[in-house]
């Protein structure tokens, strides 16, 4: 099915469980769908892509971390589409007939991640996928998919602003990272019908909402100093069905945060 998904192929999700419940003894639908959620946890966790239709639920058992990474390590046609995927320059900016629709309501933070993900029998920490790829990694350094990401979230807020009636303000909506520099810690300057600005940092993703993203120093202390004016936009889905979520005040306060990076110096 994930296959399936990352080509644009269409499946058939009811039709899967069917057979798939033909082979086991006495487990509902709703077993079923909650142990392709515990996959998408999983997958999130090996640094790769999930069903958009099957939101990531944590607390799953160690001996399917193990057979889903060891399926997905047979499985070099999909890590290597993805890959490509990645990394492949976005030719021109989603558009829709109406693009204020593009905004969602943001997942809910126990559908992503849990203190307690791992049945505590057998842990070893969870890493990224194996070959040396980080494939998130790869599309945070898709420098034409963040520039598209952050176009589109412009046109969003003009549109935004001028269904508000406010005009004078539409006009001012500004890509900073592309007229200043991608220093400041936003990407996008737009404002509040008040007057008062709002800053705005991108993330985009061709993938689902749950798909985790990485920030700087910067934007991290950015989003602290500023939190009354910051906001956090998350675009996913993005080349299929563009869609918005965003969350305002500091990242960490927004979002769960873990190191997965380190500065060495010699010492």
């Amino acid at each position: 099915m994930l296959d399936c998904e990352v080509r644009g192929r269409e499946f058939n999700k009811t039709a899967h469980r069917r057979r798939l419940a033909s082979l086991l003894n006495q487990r509902t639908d709703g077993a079923i769908e909650r142990k392709h959620q515990n996959i998408s946890a999983i997958l999130i966790e090996l640094g790769f892509v999930y069903i958009a239709g099957y939101k990531p639920l944590v607390n799953y058992q160690h001996l399917l971390y193990e057979a889903v990474e060891h399926r997905l390590g047979r499985s070099k046609s999909l890590t290597d589409f993805v890959r490509q995927q990645m990394s492949e320059p976005l030719v021109s900016i989603p558009t829709l007939d109406d693009i204020l629709t593009a905004l969602v309501k943001a997942p809910t933070s126990d559908s992503v991640r849990s203190p307690h993900r791992y049945n505590r029998s057998s842990v070893k920490e969870p890493g990224r996928l194996r070959h040396g790829f980080d494939y998130l990694a790869l599309e945070a350094n898709n420098r034409s998919l963040g520039a598209a990401g952050e176009e589109f979230v412009l046109r969003f807020e003009v549109a935004r602003l001028l269904h508000a009636r406010h005009d004078r303000l539409a006009g001012k909506v500004e890509r900073v990272s592309a007229t200043r520099g991608d220093g400041l810690g936003y990407d996008v300057l737009s404002f509040e019908t008040s007057g008062r600005e709002r800053l705005i940092e991108v993330k985009t993703t061709n993938y689902g909402a749950s798909t985790p993203f990485f920030v700087t120093r910067n934007e991290l202390a950015v989003s602290r100093k500023e939190s009354e004016r910051f906001q956090l936009y998350r675009a996913y889905n993005f080349r299929q069905q563009p869609r918005l979520f965003c969350k305002a005040g500091a990242i960490e306060k927004a979002f769960s945060i873990e190191p997965s990076q380190y500065e060495a110096r010699v010492s």
